[in-house]
């Protein structure tokens, strides 16, 4: 109800906390951005519940088989994004961030609703991500809605706050990484080894 009625809301997921709303409410979108103090031409992923739906808002041209092996999982994967997604949503780029996060509320949450969420972290620009609720307590009276998860992963350590590795696979064959995240080293021997795309030069 309050993604519906265009507010934002503070969700837990399999990396750090996030900040969601409707991807399609181009008020909600700009009111994400105001919340963060984001640079405007910083890109929003958009997020899923399940595989099949990445179909309706990308082109995806690598197997889908490769989707599986990574998602629902730590890792956001930037696609070329289809006509179905809200062109106020990233309208500086021909691409789009994906993520299917492996947590069971958040994927239940993104098939509850018509279409994709919006989904940053929950923090403002430029300060580290946050493991509990309380530890964004500053963005609480702009957001419409806290869901408390718990604190997420080992809030002592370090790699716990690096959030999802995003991965380039717009250019078919090759792959590039655009943030190394968490999970780096998993994802980059799934997409050499098993499936043998090769890094882009940077």
């Amino acid at each position: 109800g309050a993604l519906q009625a265009g507010g934002l809301v503070a969700v837990p997921t399999d990396t750090v906390y996030g900040v969601a709303c409707l991807a399609q409410d181009s008020a909600a979108v700009r009111s994400i951005y105001s919340l963060k103090g984001r640079n405007g031409a910083k890109p929003l992923a958009i997020c899923l519940g399940d595989v099949e739906r990445l179909y309706r808002y990308c082109h995806v041209n690598v197997p889908d088989e490769l989707l599986r092996d990574l998602l629902p999982g730590p890792v956001t994967l930037v696609l070329k994004r289809s006509e179905e997604l809200n062109k106020d949503l990233n309208p500086f780029t021909s691409l789009v961030g994906v993520r299917i996060p492996d947590h069971p509320f958040m994927r239940d949450l993104a098939r509850a609703c018509p279409g994709p969420l919006a989904l940053t972290s929950a923090n403002i620009s430029s300060q580290g991500s946050t493991l509990t609720v309380l530890e964004f307590q500053d963005l609480w009276p702009q957001l419409s809605l806290v869901i408390d998860g718990g604190p997420i992963g080992d809030t002592q350590s370090p790699e716990c706050r690096l959030g999802s590795t995003v991965v380039d696979l717009s250019v078919s064959g090759k792959f590039s990484i655009i943030r190394p995240g968490c999970a780096l080293a998993p994802t980059v021997e799934i997409l050499k080894k098993k499936y043998g795309l090769v890094p882009e030069s940077s």
